[in-house]
């Protein structure tokens, strides 16, 4: 060893694993930390282990790994635990080798999953389909760490091969297997947990939370773009610190741009929890559990950590990562590189009267979108209609959405959705859970035919049209990510969102609640490019129901 080569970083070192701070030096040699000298100097800052996203989509950001990387890192995340299913719905396996050689140039930590639903259901069309086959060769990749998040828990009760087989190939490969049950509670849960799935991030309620901690699982607190569970489930954590990590899950890049993790430590410290606890959480849990190539400041651990002025304001001065820095003062030192463009759009532009659906006596069913939520309500409502079509009906706030299939060809699917608040023209997107058809809200059929043909032009995206303007943020990678700088894509996100809010959307974020509006694991009804769907009874439902005696339900 050549003394020479041997890094030095001095502070207040915050031992999470024996509840200890100290003063001291790190020693630190081909990337991994030698030795803790311990000293009793007094440092103003200090030495932390580095955050760990436990479950994240990574595409969500409209981001590579590789310029993902390069923004969370000015957060202090060292590492990510990533499935790569919205890729893999594109372009398969493939699309999950794209993310991990596309990863491979920066020194961030990226641990990808083989995804088990691809696609999702059987009642959408994907780009690809992810078979047993497929996920053997995915789990036996030294960079595959466990199986995606199993969406399919109806099958999992319901003892259905497919994805049981999956199930088993992931124990004899000894990969772990994350869960995606939302509502799930009793026996049902019960043989979900014992057929192997050891996480959860899709809960609904904190009793759910804590049955699900009872039965032995790792609560995983979500806090994204359009899916908050962090002020209902934080509480959790002064008892279940041990059991319990944080997530983004999806996070668009105007979000991102703002924070990660360390927004989540920070809370957490204001509402009072140990220090000790809350950093158990952001940063050991995600480690042991995974097990994890990640240091936690231990001698032989990898030098993985962040720099942070004090516990009260949490801002983060620099990120290590391996030894070396990937961040200092907001600013990211890894380097900026090309991704390549992959992609899979194959349909021509859409004419209007493809959006038109004509009223045939009846009521309609409505998705109701509830802000900050993946699930929807199912309303029934009477249309308005004009020329014997049903329209959008922006009085009352029932606006007609559609999805159209991307891969090939196909007949647009149309539905209505309340609660987007469009008083005027379209919003569209390509990033659509989990197929990542086209999906569109809008006040008339014209504008949504507008608003879809950007993205058609353009081979994926995210656009907004009105009387008399139009914009899009062009996604060329798979139509879900960008191939620009992450600074570029949050200021084109912002603009997108400010027009979305300025056309009458009063949602947090309309986009990433539009993409969701097309997610059929989650419950009560959304639509895909085959129709609308009833996700609690696994079935299709149709637009126009015939009349009923009330002009209003709420099921």
């Amino acid at each position: 060893m050549n003394k020479n080569n041997v890094k030095m970083v001095s502070g207040n070192i915050v031992d999470v694993l024996n509840s200890e701070v100290y003063s001291g030096t790190l020693r630190i040699y081909n990337g991994k930390i030698i030795d803790v000298v311990r000293e009793k100097n007094n440092y103003n800052h200090y030495i932390v282990p580095g955050f760990v996203d436990a479950h994240i989509h990574i595409e969500s950001s409209m981001l590579p790994p590789s310029e993902f990387a390069r923004i969370a890192a000015i957060h202090g995340t060292v590492a990510t635990v990533s499935d790569p299913h919205e890729i893999a719905n594109v372009l398969g396996i493939n699309g999950v080798r794209y993310m991990i050689k596309d990863a491979e140039a920066v020194p961030m930590k990226f641990y990808f999953g083989a995804p088990s639903c691809v696609p999702a259901t059987d009642f959408e069309t994907s780009g690809a389909t992810i078979g047993s086959d497929e996920i053997e060769k995915l789990l036996k990749l030294k960079e595959i760490k466990y199986l995606g998040e199993v969406m399919n828990f109806p099958g999992v009760i319901n003892d259905d091969p497919v994805i049981i087989k999956k199930i088993e190939l992931a124990k004899k490969h000894s990969k772990l297997i994350d869960g995606h049950a939302p509502g799930l509670r009793g026996k049902d849960l019960r043989k979900y947990i014992h057929a192997g799935i050891s996480t959860d991030h899709e809960c609904f309620s904190r009793d759910e939370v804590l049955e699900k901690l009872r039965l032995g699982m790792k609560i995983l607190i979500r806090e994204g773009s359009a899916a908050k569970n962090f002020d209902e489930f934080i509480p959790i954590v002064k008892e279940h610190y041990k059991n319990c990590m944080f997530c983004s899950d999806d996070k668009h890049p105007n979000d991102l741009i703002k924070g990660q993790i360390n927004v989540l430590v920070k809370r957490a410290l204001a509402y009072g929890i140990d220090i000790m606890k809350v950093l158990r959480v952001a940063c050991v849990n995600p480690v042991l559990h995974y097990g994890l190539d990640v240091g936690l400041l231990q001698i032989g651990d990898y030098a993985d950590f962040i720099e942070v002025d004090n516990f009260r304001d949490f801002n983060i001065l620099k990120t290590y990562i391996s030894g070396e820095i990937a961040a200092e003062k907001g600013n990211p030192l890894i380097p900026v590189r090309p991704s390549k463009i992959v992609n899979n759009f194959n349909v021509k532009k859409k004419k209007v009267e493809d959006f038109i659906i004509p009223y045939k006596k009846g009521n309609i069913n409505v998705i109701e979108a509830i802000d900050g939520q993946l699930i929807t309500n199912r309303l029934i409502l009477t249309p308005k209609t004009a020329n014997n079509c049903v329209v959008s009906d922006i009085e009352r706030d029932i606006l007609k959405i559609a999805v159209a299939n991307r891969y090939k060809e196909a007949k647009v699917a149309i539905g209505f959705v309340k609660n987007f608040g469009l008083k005027r023209g379209a919003l569209a997107s390509s990033v659509a859970h989990d197929s990542h058809n086209i999906i569109v809200v809008g006040v008339d059929d014209e504008d949504i035919c507008r608003a879809v043909n950007l993205i058609v032009e353009n081979k994926g995206g995210v656009s907004a049209v009105s009387e008399d303007k139009e914009i899009i943020l062009p996604l060329p990678i798979a139509g879900i990510m960008s191939n620009e700088d992450y600074s570029k894509v949050a200021e084109k996100y912002t603009e997108i969102d400010k027009m979305a809010k300025s056309l009458g959307s009063a949602l947090h974020a309309p986009f990433m609640t539009l993409s969701f509006m097309a997610l059929l694991v989650i419950p009560k009804i959304k639509l895909s490019d085959e129709g609308l769907f009833d996700a609690e009874k696994f079935k299709f439902i149709p637009s126009v129901i015939p009349c009923l005696t009330r002009n209003l339900e709420r099921i």
